[in-house]
């Protein structure tokens, strides 16, 4: 994955619950920001908001995506997402099993198509 458009990023986001989480990932597939998103259910959320500690129940969203596609994510993504402050933070895949990452990214790259 030498190409700097092609290369693979897991983001992450959480929403309330698992119908959210099922209706935002439709969504992001639909519109080709992301290849593919595992939801995790049953995920157990501690943190400041608002002067104030909380907690709650929540599902993760682990969205695989490259970084040509991040820019049009990470503008996307709030708007589509039910929270005031949606969490979406990035990595970089820097190795994993090659026909994967090639796969990832030519899905991503049907994106970028008209």
């Amino acid at each position: 994955m030498s190409e700097v458009q092609g290369r693979p990023l897991l983001a992450f986001s959480t929403v309330a619950d698992e119908a959210a989480a099922a209706a935002l990932a439709r969504r992001l597939l639909e519109e080709r920001l992301v290849a593919c998103v595992n939801i995790l259910p049953g995920v157990r959320s501690m943190y400041w908001w608002q002067g104030r500690i909380e907690e709650g129940g929540e599902c993760l969203l682990v969205l695989k995506t490259t970084e040509a596609r991040w820019p049009a994510l990470k503008a996307r993504l709030p708007e589509l997402h039910a929270y005031e402050v949606p969490e979406l933070i990035a990595t970089s895949v820097t190795d994993g099993l090659e026909p994967y990452l090639r796969w990832l990214v030519s899905e991503m790259q049907q994106g970028d198509r008209p």
